[in-house]
């Protein structure tokens, strides 16, 4: 099903629409969590007439089962005459099973509904500063938490059923005190229903099968995993969730999953307990191919769009892969007429990017517009010479001018901030924010200029994602040469400067076959890396195994001396700490595909770089060895 966040009408209607549809074929629907009210809705679950929209529609979906199949369903409940640790009226994330328009009651909580125990506060996910669980229940109960995970006895086509029912994370246990799961398989359900509300991350769907089919057969009985679809956001993330609803038998192994993105209804019959072992296990892809990153993208983005009420978007085109990939991607779901791309080209910019831009629009076939931004530059240098800033008493001054660094990011704010901002205004339309994860990791991309847009929609990606997805995107995508041969073989570069003359072999200071995984310790690794660790490495010999370079990196050629190495490394993180913070916390919305996003998934704060003791010692040492 596909959920709407903050639209409990338009998702309620959604299943009442099925439970009609289905009202005399299926004697169970299932729906996913928080179905109703969405998920990731920020503050939105303290505005009470919110809860009691939510509310109305459960009792209507409850009401409903009148005429129709049984349902269970995910939803946010209220308890209005207690308040919880935020002061406000007690919430839960529960399930309400019902049948014969009234909701079952919980065996032993003694409610018409069901709670979550195990609220997951890492990541993306903040529960535990909504909702309350059946762990702390259970202290003001005075009675075990796990009194409260019991299976259902319910009457289902005739028959007598234990049912048991449990909310995503609680099947996610294992890094977890408690333990949902076994306690659910120490009471026998003959069948168990997960309801969820999981994004997708890449490798995601091959761990749901791996978590999942061991649970089944911890359970020894089938195991339904009920997904959402659609996409939903904490502002600064967006995450796309793939449904992949599947069902397992009693040993673990797959019978059905629905396609990925896909609304639709499954109607599976299962036989219950051992009679439910399946012939064959499913054959799936590899735990991670691009494929479903791009899969991810294009929905991603495809769907932003529709939420913002938008068709139109405007992409700076530079030559680059970057660039080239983003408006490929665009143009898979946008029309020739909705989709504009813009060159805009100053003196440094070679001829060669030049025409590798124009022949990419002419290969997807849209609206394309080159904009030479030099008449401006010149007006902004000529505004600049002599340029003196006074106190009023004259006593305090200075000079200004626009040079070097400085010079560069003008040219990137004339393009971002003033040239694609006018464009997109005046098509109708917004413009993306082309910037990758590893230019994301260090801010290298300037303020207003290239950190700017409406999306960065690939800015979940390394640099060797970006060029993987670009191929991915000729060879099974498209089926043909959309994005030109050259954009895979130019040096990446920014053309701000002669310095970055890409006709020299001139480009960006970044060598990302290493420097994509040196930023992936920093942001991504489970235990993530610091310059202590990384230094470490190095000096024993073993930083090519532990950032899992490519063989085709060379670090002794990168790095002729441990002082090579070391200014290196404290470059990057010195930036990754410092600035490149400040232009994060300002960036565009980041459509999400890895286990550690920037914004809301990759949680920091505004100080500097600071280095351990441990280090320290480390680098003198390194440092009087290297005399």
């Amino acid at each position: 099903m596909q959920v709407h966040p903050g639209e409990p009408a338009r998702n309620a209607e959604t299943m009442l629409r099925w439970m009609k549809e289905y009202r005399d074929s299926a004697d169970l629907l299932v729906f996913p969590e928080m179905c109703i009210p969405g998920y990731l809705l920020g503050d939105m679950w303290e505005r009470p007439a919110f809860l009691r929209e939510c509310e109305y529609w459960a009792t209507r979906i409850v009401e409903e089962t009148k005429s129709g199949p049984a349902v269970v369903f995910g939803t946010v409940v209220t308890d209005w005459n207690v308040k919880g640790e935020d002061g406000r009226a007690r919430k839960f994330n529960a399930w309400i099973a019902a049948s014969k328009g009234a909701a079952m009651e919980h065996p032993t909580l003694h409610r018409p509904y069901g709670i979550k125990t195990l609220l997951p506060n890492y990541r993306e996910f903040e529960d535990v500063r909504h909702f309350c669980d059946t762990r702390k229940l259970s202290l003001e109960l005075q009675k075990p938490w796990s009194d409260f995970v019991e299976p259902l006895n319910w009457n289902l086509t005739g028959e007598n059923f234990r049912v048991g029912i449990v909310l995503c994370e609680d099947a996610w246990e294992d890094d977890y005190a408690q333990k949902p799961m076994e306690v659910l398989a120490g009471k026998n359900p003959d069948f168990t229903l997960n309801l969820s509300s999981s994004p997708f991350t890449r490798g995601k769907n091959d761990k749901r099968h791996r978590v999942f089919g061991a649970k089944a057969r911890l359970l020894g009985a089938p195991l339904f995993y009920v997904n959402c679809t659609g996409i939903q956001n904490n502002a600064k993330t967006l995450y796309t969730f793939d449904g992949r609803s599947s069902v397992y038998d009693c040993d673990g192994v797959v019978l059905n999953e629905m396609p990925p993105y896909a609304e639709e209804v499954l109607i599976v019959d299962v036989p219950v307990g051992k009679a439910g072992r399946a012939s064959a296990q499913m054959k799936f892809p590899p735990p991670f191919s691009i494929g479903e990153v791009h899969h991810a993208i294009r929905y991603g983005a495809e769907k932003f769009l529709q939420s913002i009420n938008c068709r139109k978007v405007v992409v700076g085109i530079s030559g680059g892969i970057d660039s080239a990939v983003a408006a490929a991607v665009y143009r898979e779901f946008l029309k020739p007429e909705e989709l504009l791309l813009v060159n805009m080209p100053s003196r440094f910019n070679s001829e060669t990017t030049k025409n590798l831009a124009r022949t990419l629009a002419q290969n997807l076939g849209c609206l394309y517009l080159e904009l030479p931004i030099e008449e401006s530059l010149s007006v902004s240098q000529k505004q600049f010479q002599n340029l003196q800033a006074s106190s009023l008493d004259g006593k305090v001054k200075t000079n200004l001018s626009l040079e070097g660094v400085v010079f560069e990011n003008v040219q990137a704010r004339d393009r971002g901030a003033r040239l694609l901002a006018a464009i997109a205004a005046a098509f109708g339309g917004v413009f993306s924010c082309n910037t990758n994860k590893a230019e994301m990791t260090i801010g290298y991309g300037t303020l207003y200029g290239d950190i700017a847009g409406f999306l960065a929609v690939l800015g979940d990606l390394w640099k060797e994602d970006v060029y993987a997805l670009g191929r991915h995107l000729n060879t099974d995508v498209y089926e043909r040469e959309v994005i030109p041969e050259g954009i895979f073989t130019v040096v990446p570069s920014a053309e701000l400067s002669s310095n970055q003359s890409v006709d020299e072999g001139k480009g960006d200071p970044l060598h990302y076959p290493y420097h994509d995984r040196l930023f992936f310790a920093f942001v991504q690794r489970w235990n993530r890396a610091t310059p202590e660790d990384l230094l470490e490495w190095y000096l024993e010999g073993s930083l090519a195994n532990n950032l899992r370079l490519p063989e085709s990196v060379d670090t002794n050629l990168l790095f002729p001396t441990a002082q090579h190495f070391i200014a290196d490394l404290e470059r990057w993180w010195n930036l990754y700490n410092g600035i490149a913070v400040a232009k994060r916390v300002q960036a565009p919305p980041i459509l999400a595909v890895s286990s550690r996003a920037f914004g809301f998934d990759h949680r920091e704060f505004l100080g500097r770089p600071s280095y351990t003791q441990r280090y320290l010692e480390l680098k003198e040492k390194a440092l009087d060895d290297g005399k």
